[in-house]
């Protein structure tokens, strides 16, 4: 039984240097606030007609400057090592007793010594430690009545006359086996029930640990393989299976899908996808109210352990299924627990020939816990996948009709255009050299389309030090394919705006180039950045031919009368800005951008959260 219930050390989850520093200090503060108490304690008893021997207030002053220079230590050493820590506890446990030299283990306030150094233990390990803290201070005391009874009483009694020391109340001499007998009994079921306690309390810490470390250990950027390959893994070191399979199935589908991880010489191996019978379905996702089961076989049959979906353990049970499953695979004891994977996708995982099981109910219900916990993980893992696909599927149709509507139209066009000039060439030299600059010009046009396109296309990263510069590139390039007179002027040297504010500003400005050469027919164009009346101001100005209407008009008149450039409009509301367009027909148009500063934080604080 106990080789058995050691197993669950494997739950034991390291303690930080932090978390043992911090322990030990808890433990030197109350060791201190008990020693203190127990002196007040003996201090009241004579007005009660109880005397204890001079002695005893002796030990206790010197446990309390013992306890004063550990409680010191602690608090200014960086690290408490084990060594320090076991002669702390030795020292804890040896006070006690000596102590019980002059006062009754069983009927005085003292016994809380004893009471603290299991709770220490328990505090600090756990049961088999606590265990045997009460057996060493049972030990000690019962080594000391022994002495005392085989020949220190006559010597302390010669040695108390002559210090003319009183004897009153409890004396070396009145040490009674039955009490003594008594209190060992105490010590020994303290210690058993304060180590239960702390040994769950730490399994449960442990269990937790080991899910959070499972938990955090999940990639989006490594696949559901790769997910799997880590979660299959870690169990299968937990309870050193010798191998393990995950059995999932889609909801509205028939196939199932089988990963396997085996352990070898060398540890874990890598999941292998199995393929799957037809059978499959009956034998790994059998129909049963059991969710997490432990079976091992025997000389009738199988001995189960069967839990339903609450954790509320089966006494009777279909177990047919184990049947199935010993056909096709080859155990001695296997346990499996039901997985659900939201709404789309159920499973089960199937541990064969597990070495480290401790209770197997107990073990059970910690699998069907981890098995809540993680198996969210990994659905979300799919769905981020399957999300990240569809929006590449989504992305590659939008370029696909860009570059279908767009540039292979008009390079179709291009090439009808050319074979009729290629028939016209002998008899129209002049027209065809008109047409020809024509189509050189659309080409031209085209080229600067996909251009445009794959920089729409680009990811980039910039921010406040690096957006001027970028600005800068982004007009220089505009005014080498365009031919445009294009200029960039700033009145600043650093933009104090987060990162995916400058990304925004970024893109307005490409954004606002291509609009002007698509659809201005503009010779210049000023892109400006200043700051006026403490907002951060962004102006595009061209002289082209203007907007279909004069005037200035704000954000909501531009809304109302769905006027104006609506990519640029949303990505101004993205930076809670604002946006005006002034616009005179045939003379130009200037565009207006302000980034109040408050709105400028905002973003900041969103961005880093």
């Amino acid at each position: 039984m106990i080789p058995r219930y050691r197993d669950l050390w494997r739950f034991r989850a390291p303690l930080s240097a932090g978390e043992i520093r911090r322990t030990e200090r808890w433990l030197a503060t109350a060791r201190v606030a008990l020693t203190i108490a127990a002196e007040l304690a003996l201090w009241m008893e004579p007005a009660r007609g109880f005397i204890y021997s001079r002695w005893l207030y002796w030990l206790l002053t010197v446990y309390l400057v013992h306890a004063v220079v550990v409680m010191l230590l602690v608090r200014f050493r960086h690290q408490s090592t084990r060594a320090f820590r076991l002669v702390v506890h030795s020292a804890d446990i040896l006070w006690p007793v000596l102590i019980s030299m002059f006062a009754p283990a069983q009927h005085s306030p003292f016994f809380l010594f004893f009471v603290f150094v299991m709770a220490a233990a328990a505090y600090r390990w756990g049961l088999w430690e606590t265990v045997g803290t009460a057996v060493i201070a049972v030990a000690l005391l019962w080594i000391e009545a022994f002495v005392l009874r085989l020949g220190l009483e006559p010597v302390a009694d010669q040695w108390l006359k002559v210090v003319h020391q009183p004897r009153l109340g409890v004396s070396l001499r009145e040490l009674d086996p039955q009490q003594l007998f008594l209190s060992s009994v105490y010590l020994i079921v303290l210690g058993l029930l304060l180590g239960y306690m702390a040994e769950n309390q730490k399994k449960a810490r442990a269990e937790r640990a080991v899910i959070t470390r499972v938990l955090s250990s999940t990639r989006v950027e490594a696949g559901l393989t790769g997910n799997m390959q880590q979660i299959l893994g870690e169990v299968t070191s937990i309870y050193g299976a010798r191998r393990i399979i995950s059995a999932s199935q889609e909801t509205h589908s028939y196939r199932v899908f089988l990963a396997e991880v085996s352990r070898g010489a060398e540890g874990v191996q890598t999941l292998r996808w199995r393929e799957a019978a037809l059978e499959s379905e009956k034998v790994y996702l059998f129909t049963s109210p059991v969710d997490a089961i432990y079976a091992s076989r025997s000389a009738d049959g199988f001995q189960t352990v069967m839990l339903d979906a609450k954790g509320v353990r089966l006494r009777h049970a279909d177990t047919e299924f184990l049947e199935s499953l010993a056909k096709v695979e080859k155990f001695d004891v296997v346990a499996s627990v039901g997985l659900l994977f939201g709404t789309e996708w159920s499973g089960r995982v199937f541990l064969f020939d597990p070495q480290k099981m401790g209770n197997p109910e107990e073990e059970l219900r910690f699998l069907q816990e981890f098995a809540q916990q993680v198996g969210p993980a990994i659905y979300n893992v799919y769905l981020v996948r399957r999300l990240r696909e569809r929006a590449g599927a989504l992305e590659r149709a939008r370029f696909a009709r860009e570059l279908h509507d767009g540039a292979i139209q008009s390079l179709i066009a291009v090439e009808m255009q050319l074979d009729v000039l290629r028939r016209q060439s002998s008899t129209q030299a002049p027209v065809v050299n008109a047409e020809l600059g024509r189509i050189q010009q659309l080409l031209r046009e085209e080229v600067l389309k996909l251009r445009e396109l794959m920089q729409e296309m680009k990811s980039f990263e910039v921010d406040g030090d690096r957006l001027l510069g970028f600005i800068t590139d982004t007009v220089e390039r505009f005014r080498r394919e365009t031919g445009i007179a294009a200029e960039f002027v700033s009145e600043l040297e650093r933009v104090d705006l987060a990162q995916k504010g400058c990304r925004e500003v970024a893109r307005i400005v490409q954004e606002s180039l291509v609009n002007v050469r698509k659809h201005s027919g503009a010779h210049h164009v000023l892109v400006r950045l200043a700051h006026r009346a403490g907002n951060l101001q962004l102006t595009v100005e061209d002289d082209g031919k203007g907007f279909g209407f004069s005037g200035r008009l704000s954000d909501m008149e531009l809304e109302k009368g769905g006027k104006g450039p609506v990519v640029i409009r949303e990505r101004v509301r993205l930076l809670a800005g604002e946006i005006a367009i002034e616009s005179t027909p045939g003379h130009g148009a200037r565009l207006e951008i302000r980034i109040p500063p408050s709105r400028r934080t905002e973003t900041l604080r969103t961005d880093r959260g």
